[in-house]
């Protein structure tokens, strides 16, 4: 029996895979997507954004009702809440979300084939499924949108219980007392705002001196104040060196990053998020001679193609934001090019946002940015409290 063909076949069902998919198939493509986890929708959907929003949302009401509502002359006495309940709301949410996106599928006569992709060759893509078999598919181009993970940090071993890497820290079953975040990005601050609000003593410690890297300055330091407030703690040049665990508790060795001496932390569970590296492990891309930057990054032209004729490439395995929503433009672009349109995404115009509470959102070059390339800018500020609708609005739970 023949290998079936198609089109295209994507590797990876998160938001660049899916989206290129669905895209590709209005386009009049007959398309497969291979996909290793039980559920499409990637990272995103299944252990990233999406469970995140929802803790950070139950969180926030909890917060607001424990101790935000006396301003607003509303008296709530001895609230409580259901940790279990919380992760029950939050698994709904991801399974209505995954099967919203299993219906697109079907609607648009997209294939989906459970299990993990090889490209064995130019237009062939070899799939071991759940049971060890190995099938083969024909592709008349191959689109690779496996996405990123976890990055890792030297003599730290991750094991999603009293190590935990972002997706251990949506699961914990109970709120550790003490809670020790590596990494001020927008992934620490928000899984550390969840837990703070639940009642852990959350410590961030970070190797720059300053969160958030990569957005404004000034809007950072600002930030830290308000999480400040919100019993968060902040270590900041400063770098994390081993872990040790006992029964009772985890010890860490932490130490400036400019060099001194070392000093110990207790803490119950570490949460390593220190970034996302690309997901390109397995794929044969050294065989197939797929070239990748220094940092792993896929290497893609302007039209998301690889140097190897009829592969491409899309989202967080390629250079740019590690954002699911520059990743769907990344795949509509790129099958919009394969089909003899005009794809183009502008880099410039990629927004950013941090959902801690508040929320914080960029867009563009920052302020250093535009000074280390000696671009001439003028800066405009307007503070919120002078807006007589800003108090009326604004939670009190911070």
């Amino acid at each position: 029996m023949a290998d079936p063909s198609y089109d295209l076949v994507v590797i990876g069902a998160g938001h660049g895979g899916y989206v290129a998919a669905i895209r590709a198939a209005q386009l009049g493509m007959n398309v497969a997507v291979v996909e290793s986890r039980e559920r499409l929708g990637g990272t995103c959907h299944n252990i990233g954004c999406i469970p995140s929003k929802a803790l950070l949302v139950s969180s926030l009401l909890y917060a607001e009702a424990g101790y935000g509502l006396a301003a607003h002359g509303i008296a709530a006495q001895g609230v409580s809440f259901d940790l279990a309940a919380m992760m029950m709301r939050k698994d709904r949410i991801v399974d209505q979300n995954t099967k919203g996106v299993a219906f697109l599928f079907k609607k648009h006569k997209i294939t989906h084939i459970r299990g993990a992709a090889r490209i064995a060759a130019t237009g062939k893509v070899e799939v071991v499924d759940a049971a060890g078999a190995t099938h083969t598919v024909q592709a008349t181009r191959i689109l690779i949108a496996t996405g990123s993970v976890p990055a890792t940090l030297p003599g730290i071993a991750i094991d999603e219980e009293r190590i935990v890497s972002s997706e251990g820290a949506l699961k914990l079953a109970s709120v550790p007392k003490r809670l020790v975040v590596i990494g001020a990005g927008y992934i620490g601050l928000e899984l550390g705002s969840v837990w703070a609000r639940l009642g852990s003593e959350v410590t961030v410690v970070e190797y720059l001196d300053r969160i958030l890297p990569g957005m404004d300055t000034e809007v950072a330091t600002l930030a830290q104040r308000l999480f400040v407030r919100q019993g968060m703690s902040f270590r900041l040049g400063t770098k994390l060196t081993a872990a040790k665990a006992s029964k009772s508790e985890m010890t860490l060795t932490v130490e400036p990053a400019a060099g001194s001496a070392a000093e110990q932390v207790a803490t119950d569970v570490v949460l390593v998020a220190v970034g996302r590296k690309p997901n390109t492990e397995g794929l044969g891309l050294e065989a197939l001679g797929v070239e990748r930057d220094p940092k792993g990054f896929i290497v893609v032209n302007n039209a998301f193609a690889t140097n190897v004729q009829g592969v491409y490439a899309i989202g967080d395995c390629v250079a740019g934001p590690m954002l699911a929503h520059k990743a769907s433009e990344d795949g509509v672009a790129c099958v919009e090019t394969i089909a003899g349109r005009v794809g183009h995404v502008d880099y410039n115009t990629v927004p950013g946002v941090v959902y801690t509470h508040p929320e914080i959102a960029s867009v563009g070059k920052t302020e250093q940015a535009l000074k280390d390339e000696g671009v001439e800018y003028s800066v405009g500020k307007f503070p919120f409290t002078a807006t007589p609708r800003a108090p009326t609005a604004t939670p009190t739970a911070s």
